[in-house]
């Protein structure tokens, strides 16, 4: 049965495995919300212009460290902000490079390269059409044991928008995974059954991280009463068979290929709202909150013996370090069966985003 209200549980401080920070104004107003929860992040490289070079994720993750300093007691950091770490990744372009790759790999902070087919979500332009002629990037990847983190959609015009994930697993994530067989994987974000059925059954070299919104709500949910701009996001929301069998995956007894990546994405309110409204959803404001509603309302929360189901532990926790081979956090993070209330909108620099579930509540709250 659901927990009770006004219960606690504490797991190990979790990481998010998918996360976009965005920069300047905006890096300072959401980053507060995920340094309090995470330990961890792995940053997305989709900027403008991209984080295309070693260089050029220096340079990002430094100005994350600056906003981890200026923000620290908003985020509840100690006074330097290191007990969050952002995890640094490159977008792979057609001028991505093998060298470019080993230099990536031994470095201390770029934990991954992020395929983006061109045009597939937001700021993708920059992205790959070619992948066979990626093949020798590829290869130094899997030399070096650096992650390949994959946006999986298709995005030729004739394929309906709800079957592009189902067809890029058939055209080139078989295929890569076929022919690279020490890659790393992790199929980002997915949202069909094809696709949790497909990581299940593949190798141990590939995983998945899953959001809030595709394991809370399936495609009605950004039509019912008219469009509701804010829970579109790309890949975009699946039909509720789909969201079931992505729940079933990731509340299997001991099922270690599928982790936490909130691909949390803000946008500014009227960004969204608007005729060609952007995709993306903000889920940092309830970043471990949302899952542990999710778990809840399956019956995956509490175990018989009332001590934290392991499948939660293990979703939130654990897998995502193992995969990508670090440590588990040695801190804890303490949650509370409460309602809380979600604010109509949240400063975003100069404007206002709004997150998922504005003007609604939680019901867990954080305890500080």
């Amino acid at each position: 049965m659901p927990a009770p209200a006004n219960t606690r549980i504490t797991i190990p401080r979790p990481d998010d495995w998918h996360l976009h920070l965005r920069d300047g104004d905006a890096l300072n107003a959401v980053l507060p919300d995920t340094a309090r929860r995470f330990a961890r992040a792995i940053v997305m490289p989709n900027l403008k212009p991209p984080i295309r070079t070693l260089d050029d994720a220096a340079g990002y993750r430094e100005r994350i460290l600056a906003a981890l300093k200026a923000n620290r007691d908003a985020a509840k950091l100690s006074d330097d902000g290191s007990n969050f770490a952002p995890l640094m990744t490159l977008y792979l372009t057609p001028e991505t490079t093998p060298d470019m790759v080993s230099a990536a790999a031994a470095s201390e902070f770029v934990h991954g390269i992020k395929l983006y087919p061109a045009g597939a979500t937001t700021n993708s332009d920059a992205g790959v059409n070619n992948l066979d002629a990626m093949s020798p990037v590829f290869e130094a990847m899997e030399r070096e044991g650096l992650v390949l983190q994959i946006h999986g959609e298709v995005t030729d015009t004739d394929v309906d928008v709800f079957d592009r994930e189902h067809i890029f697993i058939e055209r080139h994530l078989n295929p890569i995974v076929e022919r690279f067989a020490g890659l790393k994987i992790v199929f980002e974000h997915i949202t069909t059954r094809d696709a949790a059925e497909f990581v299940a059954a593949a190798p141990d070299t590939v995983a998945a991280t899953l959001t809030p919104q595709h394991l809370l709500m399936n495609r009605n949910a950004i039509f019912v009463g008219g469009i509701r701009p804010h829970n579109y996001c790309l890949p975009v929301l699946k039909r509720e068979e789909h969201r079931a069998a992505l729940l079933r995956a990731v509340t299997a007894k001991d099922q270690t290929k599928f982790f936490i990546g909130t691909d949390s994405a803000p946008h500014a309110t009227h960004t969204k709202e608007t005729s060609c409204g952007c995709a993306g959803i903000y889920s940092s404001h309830g970043g471990v909150e949302f899952y542990a509603e999710v778990f809840d309302a399956a019956d995956a929360l509490l175990a018989a013996s009332g001590d934290v189901d392991s499948r939660f532990v293990n979703f939130m926790s654990r897998n995502g370090p193992a995969f990508y081979g670090l440590p588990v956090n040695a801190e804890t993070l303490t949650i509370e069966k409460v309602d809380r209330p979600v604010p109509e909108s949240l400063e975003f620099g100069e404007h206002t985003l709004t997150p998922l579930r504005a003007g609604e509540s939680l019901a867990w709250r954080l305890v500080d």
